[in-house]
């Protein structure tokens, strides 16, 4: 309960950034207290969109839910954004003029990803169905609480500002973000924060290890014949995409050892006794900066010409999604991060810790101590970043002043994009980690509203430090549109018994309660 709301305020006097003690004390203990009063709404969102499982370009469920939510809470909703179907954007305004904060948080799962939550060990809820196995379910539940308890301070203290909150549509198909930024969403933005579950609460500034990334596709196109009869009339067009991913894999020697790039054959063909007159072979390509992401894909399209060329097939590319490389706002992280020392880490009570333990245990986890007691360190980015994963909030982050909020609603140790990551996700452990993260988010957009200095420094360091020698560079071509058919035979195909698992607020405490699973359930698995 952050510390009974931060000890009467005393708690902010540690010390910290002067920018982030701008606020009057009172206004952040009211917050605190918004997002505390809201725990059960938390709860309820974070295990509804858990239960929807919705992967990347089809989460319909989920945008209808949050967008009527908001609307009943006094928001204005732009539907359809960007071109895609699950984008909106809630916004409200308080009076005349004031800063404009935006809230963001991504909202699909993972493919094959189905857990049961509260069971530390394999068991889908729908065999081979999607499910949230990254924990994006979590994030729009702390977004919003922490936007209705801002948003009642304003009103009452008469704050004049603008609320707006926007999806991570498709992030793991970097789909959304880079064409929210295209479509100008974040033109009149002052400040982003971005949440991201996580195992800790942090936040950071500069460019951290990470890669900017190009999702691109290849179609090879050639001639079918009948492969026993006349295979010397076709021209197989799978033949292009396996000579392509041995060049590819030929040409890796030779590439930066910062880049990573990964593919699958996303079509290779209809049947064995007809030579394939179309393939298609789906490549992520990721760098650590703009200009090494484009000679990366140039490489790409110099290695699927020779393949089309060996195989007298055509080919041709469509970009499928993007990410910029990351940088986070430095004044902004420093007046989150004294937020996130005031808050601290929930208070994990002994079967929360004990069920981490048996999850660790089960999935072979790189952490065995169970959940985080302390703060990670917060210091400079690293001097050299490494290759790691891609988010597109860089694309946010170049665009406007952003900083990412990371709250603790997961198990550390974990594999990550798998269904172990599911399994705390709707779970006492997320639900705390989601007042954790609320409390800070909401925190944190105080000091933006009450502190002018605080966003002109925030100003100040986007364009006379992050932005001096290096500007935006969108790698969306005009003619980029959004890959909306992607998942949709997935979700097709599972749809109708996902939705027999929908959480029901209405009759159920929790999902776990809806599911009859017991807390915490600490069985190393069922019997062989």
């Amino acid at each position: 309960m952050i510390r009974s709301a931060i000890a009467a305020a005393g708690i902010l006097a540690l010390a910290v950034p002067t920018a982030s003690q701008a606020a009057p004390r009172g206004a952040k203990t009211e917050v605190v207290r918004g997002v505390e009063a809201r725990a059960k709404l938390s709860q309820v969102i974070n295990d509804q969109l858990f239960s929807y499982a919705e992967v990347g370009f089809q989460e319909h469920e989920t945008e209808r839910y949050l967008t009527a939510l908001l609307e009943k809470q006094g928001f204005a909703i732009e539907r359809n954004v960007a071109g895609l179907p699950t984008g909106w954007v809630a916004r409200w305004v308080n009076g005349t003029g004031g800063p404009v904060i935006a809230l963001g948080s991504d909202i699909d799962g993972i493919p094959k990803a189905s857990q049961t939550p509260g069971i530390p060990w394999r068991q889908p809820m729908v065999d081979g169905a999607p499910g949230h196995g990254e924990g994006h379910n979590s994030g729009q539940a702390m977004n919003i609480v922490a936007a209705l308890a801002v948003k009642d301070w304003m009103v009452r203290t008469n704050t004049a500002g603008t609320l707006v909150i926007w999806p991570g549509v498709a992030e793991e198909l970097l789909g959304g973000k880079a064409r929210f930024v295209r479509a100008g969403v974040f033109k009149d933005v002052d400040a982003a924060i971005f949440s991201h579950v996580s195992s800790q609460l942090a936040t950071a500034w500069g460019q951290p290890s990470g890669t900017g990334m190009i999702s691109v596709e290849y179609t090879f196109e050639g001639e079918s014949a009948h492969a026993a009869a006349a295979p010397w009339r076709g021209r197989s067009a799978l033949d292009g995409v396996i000579a392509m991913a041995d060049g590819w894999e030929m040409r890796r020697e030779h590439l930066r050892p910062e880049q990573r790039s990964h593919y699958v054959i996303s079509e290779g063909g209809d049947q064995p006794n007809v030579v394939p007159s179309e393939a298609k072979i789906w490549f992520y390509l990721r760098e650590m900066n703009f200009d090494a992401i484009e000679k990366m894909l140039a490489t790409a399209d110099a290695v699927a010409d020779g393949a089309a060329r060996m195989t007298s097939t055509t080919v041709s590319r469509k970009i499928l999604g993007v990410a910029a490389t990351q940088h986070f706002n430095r004044p902004m992280a420093e007046a989150a991060q004294a937020n996130v020392v005031a808050v601290g880490l929930p208070e994990w009570d002994a079967d929360d810790q004990a069920f981490a333990r048996a999850v660790q245990a089960n999935v072979g986890a790189t952490v065995t101590t169970g959940l985080p007691t302390k703060l990670m360190a917060f210091g400079p980015p690293p001097k050299e970043p490494k290759s790691a994963g891609s988010d597109d909030i860089g694309d946010v982050s170049w665009t406007v002043p952003t900083i990412t909020i990371r709250y603790p609603a997961n198990i550390p140790g974990l594999p990550g994009h798998n269904w172990a990551n599911a399994i705390a996700m709707a779970t006492p452990i997320a639900h705390k980690g989601v007042q954790a993260g609320a409390k800070v988010m909401a925190m944190t957009v105080v000091d933006l509203l009450t502190k002018p200095n605080l966003l002109a420094d925030a100003k100040r360091y986007f364009r006379e430090v992050q932005t001096k020698d290096q500007h935006y560079v969108s790698m969306l071509a005009k003619d980029d549109t959004p890959p909306t058919w992607l998942n949709a035979e997935t979700m097709a195909r599972y749809q109708s018994e996902l939705a027999k698992h929908y959480y029901d607020p209405q009759r159920y405490g929790s999902y776990l309660e809806q599911l009859g699973v017991q807390w915490p359930t600490l069985s190393s698995g069922p019997a062989k």
